[in-house]
């Protein structure tokens, strides 16, 4: 895209690279898959309906089996549309020069991550939604096809089970969004809110070294929250950091707590599934785990464990009934302080409810 400050097709060539050759492209390692997932996202929305009350006020989820380069797309899609207020204060702000090598630059940083992403992920539930923008290609749960089969093959998994206990999990994240009638404008109304506070002055990159050795003094690390964005955040950019961090944990863990408890009966492998998963989330090492932190995702892998501790800890307290009280208005939804210590939460939301402190 001609004067933008990230040069898209740049991002498309470098994630396409470090995607590297797609295991079981072939059409017939995907025979069943198409239909199989079809099937397990409309029986996933009634499961997740039945077990958290949540049901999309969208209409019925729609499940799309995808390769690497098709999640990639999606997802430059969705960056496009999201970042869009702040290519455009970028462009306006730095000469043509400066914004094409800039833009290159971007670009390679973001098909990187995108990238190596696209060789991990297994679902994803795309909550932009655009008014007048391709309907057909919005509000979508994707699978990515050969990162799915090679997981199954990897560890003889169940495939029906697998494929069912995994659109569990993104069929929840939709119900999330879209059936707590404020939740997406909530998120992207904080999102947009660091972006609308995004200032390019080069001076900011030395107040953001200083503080970065500052924490370190303190024995802090500013990029524990969100990698490379959270070290370079000002401090009201920071604060909203903070609000998304805990908004995710309590997301992402409700996904993984509702995916065991909608599927119980029905996914017998369940407890194997999880630890595999688990386990892989954690086993990065060398430079993956270098880049993990650089992007803010080891930041993302804590959100898991951290969410589902806040939901055990929140229900051992007060029942489904305080923990349900998240939903109720933005204002419940925990601050990252909170999700790591409880009852700070409860304190705050439940007691007036009789709820009581636990121990931590």
């Amino acid at each position: 895209m001609s004067g933008d400050a990230v040069d898209w097709e740049t991002a498309r060539r470098v994630a396409e690279k470090f995607g590297g050759r797609e295991p079981f492209a072939d059409a017939v390692h995907r025979d069943g898959l198409d239909e199989d997932f079809a099937e397990f996202t409309e029986q996933a929305e009634d499961l997740v309906a039945e077990c958290t009350g949540l049901r999309s006020l969208d209409g019925r989820a729609r499940g799309r089996v995808t390769s690497r380069a098709g999640w990639v797309d999606a997802n430059l899609a969705s960056f496009q549309r999201l970042l869009r207020p702040i290519t455009d204060k970028l462009s306006s702000k730095m000469d043509k020069t400066s914004l094409g090598i800039g833009s290159k630059f971007a670009g390679a940083e973001l098909g990187m991550m995108l990238g190596w992403m696209s060789t991990r992920v297994l679902g994803q539930y795309d909550l932009l939604v655009i008014e007048d923008e391709h309907p057909d290609e919005q509000d979508i749960v994707y699978y990515v096809a050969p990162n799915v089969l090679a997981l199954e093959r990897k560890y003889a998994f169940p495939q029906r089970e697998f494929r069912l206990w995994l659109a569990l999990h993104e069929v929840t994240h939709r119900a999330q969004f879209t059936g707590v009638p404020w939740m997406r404008q909530h998120f992207l109304g904080l999102v947009e809110s660091t972006i609308d506070s995004v200032d390019p002055d080069p001076k900011r990159f030395m107040a953001a070294l200083q503080r970065l050795m500052e924490a370190r003094r303190r024995g802090e690390d500013p990029m524990d929250q969100g990698g490379v964005m959270a070290l370079f955040a000002s401090e009201e950019q920071l604060a909203v950091i903070n609000q998304v961090a805990g908004l995710m944990s309590l997301l992402e863990g409700h996904g993984d707590i509702t995916m065991d408890r909608a599927g119980k009966d029905l996914v017998p492998s369940a407890d194997r599934f999880a630890r595999v998963l688990r386990s892989r989330r954690q086993s990065a090492s060398g430079f993956t785990r270098v880049f993990q932190r650089m992007a803010g995702l080891e930041a993302k892998i804590k959100q898991y464990a951290e969410g589902e501790r806040f939901i055990d800890m929140v229900e051992e307290a007060g029942g489904s009934e305080l923990f349900d009280r998240a939903w109720e208005a933005p204002e419940n939804i925990p601050s990252i302080d909170e999700i790591r210590d409880p009852n700070l939460w409860i304190k705050r939301v439940g007691s007036l409810h009789g709820a009581a402190d636990i121990a931590t």
